[in-house]
């Protein structure tokens, strides 16, 4: 195996993984960084292997990195050894993870999902936090869910804090990126319940009747969801609040209402 060894900060390579921590370099190049063994890992197994690989110098051994270069090496990708220090600028981390890598996005279209590969899916509107989007994508993972659609304006998925923290759901469950009407055109053109929480005509979401393939929509953090979209859901819930807060944070409530959905679905 044939590794590149960097020493400057100067480098082409590390000034082009450095960019990728910003949205526009993102767009214009169409990769993302992502950090960690675990991360990277979980990538490989899910059939996807960063086109650059990034590793520390004088890191601990370790048998799942060596796999991992090995079969970024046979696919042609690049292996990179740099200093600790380096790593931390290219990261934007302190203490970097002694691993890192970069990788091609992919198609997000809302036609690439298949509906019928889970009873459940969830769905976010205008989220607007990586830590959000994240979580959302580690409960689709903890849940079973098919994976999670993106409505309209969504924080960036591949952005570095949101990759990170989907804990590697990113690489395993199905992501969609969709605007509203096209969503709903294609929701509507095969089965699917569509469920939001809400406090217009909604029924208490224990006991709720849910139904399989259900998409279960939560919105922005800070105003909801849209009267419209509410509207258009075949089914609205309420959960209730017993203290003095009057909304939960939407990811919690997206958790919340996927394990109610499960219970209800038996699955």
């Amino acid at each position: 195996m044939t590794r590149k060894i960097i020493t400057g900060y100067s480098n082409p390579t590390v000034k082009f993984v450095r960019s990728l921590r910003e949205k526009k370099y993102r767009r214009i190049e169409r990769k993302f960084l992502a950090e960690g063994l675990r991360l990277l890992t979980d990538a490989r197994e899910g059939g996807r292997l960063p086109e650059i690989l990034l590793m520390a110098q004088g890191r601990e051994a370790h048998p799942l990195l060596d796999e991992l270069e090995a079969a970024v090496d046979a696919a042609g990708g690049e292996v990179i050894e740099l200093p600790v220090d380096i790593l931390a600028k290219v990261t934007g981390k302190e203490n970097p993870q002694a691993v890192a890598g970069v990788f091609a996005e992919w198609d997000t279209s809302i036609q690439r999902v298949d509906r019928n590969t889970a009873p459940l899916w969830l769905v976010a509107h205008a989220m607007r936090d990586p830590g959000n989007l994240g979580t959302m994508l580690r409960t689709a993972d903890a849940v079973g869910a098919g994976g999670l659609i993106l409505i309209d304006d969504c924080v960036d998925p591949f952005s570095v804090e949101a990759v990170r923290a989907s804990m590697g759901a990113i690489f395993t469950k199905t992501l969609a990126q969709a605007r509203w009407e096209d969503f709903i055109g294609w929701l509507r053109e095969g089965e699917g319940q569509l469920v939001a929480a809400s406090l217009r005509e909604a029924v208490p979401y224990r006991g709720a009747p849910y139904a399989a393939p259900c998409f279960v929509m939560v919105g922005n953090e800070s105003r909801g969801l849209p009267e419209d979209y509410e509207m258009a859901c075949d089914l609205r819930v309420t959960m209730p609040m017993r203290g003095r807060a009057d909304s939960l944070n939407a990811a919690v409530a997206g958790a919340v209402l996927a394990y109610g959905v499960l219970a209800s679905l038996d699955v």
